[in-house]
């Protein structure tokens, strides 16, 4: 497991952990400058985003070739570069980046799965009048993505988690002109910030509790011994900790990004973009993120267990992957859409690999992450092969008899069908997926997990021959010819079918080197690894599994050719639970009246309460003050002004009368003196007299 990794203070990181930042810098670039560029400037565009993803990908392969030398030699495999990003007097804020194991598995499969992704885009957009446009999206996409797997502090990976979500945004839209991708654009960001609320607020509380965001920092990281000693300490909610508590708030998040029940329904809409985004999306990047961040912050999810035990936090994780992987691959069954089977079948084995971190740890968790990343990426754009070489037609009804006409699409689309089902010994899924099951029969909280992963995978099996018999088998029953896609489409397709089978061989039992490498132990062959108690039973029943799927998909549906108006075979046997499943369990129209009825009900609410009642209230005011402003300006021009006024008048009256005696003749004034003393003495008089 993660915490396995040796770890020794790193005084000075080495060169490429310096340099590490700029693997996600130089896609972001790209991107920049591509958004500068006008529409017609396609080849640039393409060119940059190549050309960054390829430098990307070089000093991802040095820097995990650094890795892997020094856990070879035994040296501590981490190495992190922080820095401080804001400090307000004591208080600081800190970011960085680490290069241990973890990350470096992950550039290599970013990044090559992305290079090939963008080579592939190409052909596929050759004729979209927004072809630049979409390098730049797709250059920030990787950039984001790049960036969420170097981060060593929860707030930067948030930042670029978040620039993730933008990206998805603007390419699940790209055909905004579309209703149907504009409403699932929505949909996608909407759906993954309710995650993300959530997530914001347990990293808020991590930072109040542990005073850093940083993973690594010298042994005063938030998920180092120290803080989760700390952590363990405080009591939370229901009987949790902060460490449970705070790890289930983190998961919400990463179960939005990576669409586990409840937060699924953003992920199958997600097809309305173009076949490269949906490759990206549900192969190399977002969805990848949620199930790497779990990996990540795997000590905190671990806190508080004991030896061989398991994390109330840990629990909900498997519980909940164990329910999505059952719930989408029921699902996908009924789907008609070739690229909304993958999408189910993208959920069920994400729902997969949240259980096998759930109950085997980080190596058994992200080994089927990186597997599916190469089978599903190698789907998802042989999908996109099919349609383009049946001229942009999605229903595999009105498909068939493809391999014959698209014979390079064909061998490779099989390819990642049968690792995707978990074919035995030959391909990359059937030991990514062992390894799961293989953990959730010697879970010791339960036993549920292991069956619901065993139907998950019969249902697999069943759904993906079901579509290749549809798509491939049979006859012809579109209404113009098909025909191969060009080379820059089908080479990837190689390349990548070449790694859905050869992934396979760094995770058996014979040879355990993705697992040893994670967990930070030396990786040798191990000829007894078949010999471990209950494996080749769980073997032969997973072998078993599968071919019953395969067998029972071929036998309803193999090289068959039925018209496209006629009902499925399971339709015809039991067309309520068809139309259950077809329409995806109903879960997005429990939204509609229970979810989206609320706040459109409460967005009523609010409109009646603001028109009505906070609008009557400032009406009110309004006119309260409008009136008192009246009287006061009546009392102003009648009273203040008038009293005012008169006064002036007066004044003036006075000075007027005044100005009339002031002739400058003596004698005028001395007969007014006279007169003035003769009144004054009459007054004097008479008032002695009274």
């Amino acid at each position: 497991m993660q915490e396995g990794i040796p770890f020794t203070p790193q005084l000075v990181a080495s060169p490429i952990a310096q340099v590490l930042w700029l693997i996600p810098a130089v896609p972001m670039v790209a991107a920049g400058i591509a958004a500068l560029l006008k529409q017609a400037r396609r080849r640039m565009a393409a060119t940059l985003a190549i050309g960054a993803m390829s430098f990307s990908l070089l000093l991802a392969l040095i820097a995990f070739g650094h890795v892997v030398g020094l856990w070879a030699q035994g040296l501590p495999a981490r190495e992190t570069v922080n820095f401080t990003w804001i400090q307000v007097g004591a208080a600081h804020v800190d970011l960085g980046w680490v290069l241990d194991p973890l990350s470096a598995v992950m550039l290599v499969m970013v990044t090559f799965v992305g290079l090939l992704i963008f080579i592939y885009s190409t052909g596929y957009m050759a004729h979209d009048e927004n072809f630049t446009r979409f390098f730049c999206f797709l250059s920030l996409f990787g950039g984001a993505m790049l960036g969420v797997v170097i981060s060593n502090s929860l707030l930067l990976l948030f930042m670029n988690w978040e620039i993730v979500g933008l990206t998805s945004y603007l390419l699940i839209g790209f055909w905004y002109h579309r209703p149907a991708a504009a409403a699932a654009a929505k949909k996608a960001f909407l759906t993954t910030r309710v995650g993300d609320v959530f997530f914001l607020l347990g990293m808020a509380w991590l930072f109040a509790q542990t005073g850093t965001l940083l993973f690594y920092n010298g042994g005063a990281g938030s998920i180092e011994p120290m803080a989760l000693a700390s952590l363990l300490t405080q009591p939370a909610a229901l009987g949790l900790t902060a460490a449970g508590a705070i790890g289930l708030l983190i998961f919400a998040g990463a179960a939005g990004k990576s669409g586990q029940l409840p937060l699924h329904v953003w992920l199958p809409d997600a097809m309305e973009g173009p076949t490269p985004v949906s490759a990206l999306i549900h192969a190399a990047t977002m969805v990848a993120a949620g199930v790497y961040l779990i990996a990540r912050v795997y000590p905190l999810m671990q806190a508080g267990a004991l030896a061989g035990g398991t994390t109330t936090a840990l629990t909900v994780v498997t519980w909940v992957g164990a329910s999505t992987a059952v719930f989408a691959a029921l699902i996908a069954v009924a789907q008609n859409d070739i690229k909304r089977i993958l999408a189910y079948s993208t959920v069920s084995q994400l729902g997969y690999m949240m259980a096998g971190l759930g109950m085997g740890g980080v190596a058994v968790g992200m080994f089927h992450l990186i597997t599916h990343a190469f089978f599903k990426a190698l789907l998802f754009m042989g999908a996109g092969s099919v349609i383009h070489g049946c001229h942009d037609e999605q229903d595999i009804r009105k498909m068939g008899g493809l391999k014959a006409d698209m014979p390079l699409t064909f061998i490779t689309y099989t390819v990642g069908m049968l690792a995707l089902s978990g074919f035995p010994l030959l391909f990359s899924g059937f030991w990514s997926k062992d390894g799961i099951l293989e953990a959730a029969q010697h879970w010791s909280v339960a036993k549920g997990p292991f069956y619901m992963l065993v139907f998950g995978a019969l249902l697999t099996a069943f759904y993906m021959t079901r579509q290749v018999s549809y798509v491939f088998f049979g006859h012809w029953r579109g209404h113009k010819p098909a025909h191969e896609s060009p080379q820059s489409m089908t080479l990837p397709l190689v390349i990548l079918a070449f790694f859905a089978m050869a992934l396979g061989l760094i995770g058996t039992p014979l040879w355990p080197w993705f697992h040893a490498f994670l967990e930070g132990r030396p990786a040798a062959f191990n000829v007894h690894g078949f010999a471990e108690p209950g494996l080749l039973a769980l073997m032969a029943t997973s072998t078993v599994v599968v071919l019953l799927g395969l067998g029972l998909g071929w036998w309803f549906y193999g090289n068959k050719t039925p018209a496209q108006e006629d009902p499925d075979v399971l339709e015809s046997a039991a067309p309520w639970v068809w139309t259950a499943l077809r329409n995806r369990l109903y879960v997005d129209e429990l939204y509609g009246v229970t979810v989206i009825a609320f706040y459109g009900w409460w967005a009523q609410v609010a409109d009646w309460l603001d028109r009505r009642v906070w609008g009557g209230v400032v009406t009110g005011v309004a006119w309260s003050f409008r009136g008192v402003a009246r009287f006061n300006r009546f009392f102003d021009m009648f009273w203040v002004d008038g009293s005012f006024d008169k006064g002036c008048e007066e004044l003036a009256t006075g000075g007027g009368l005044l100005a009339r005696v002031q002739t400058g003749r003596v004698q005028t004034y001395l007969r007014i003196l006279a007169l003035a003393v003769v009144l004054l003495a009459a007054i004097l008089i008479w008032s002695s007299r009274a």
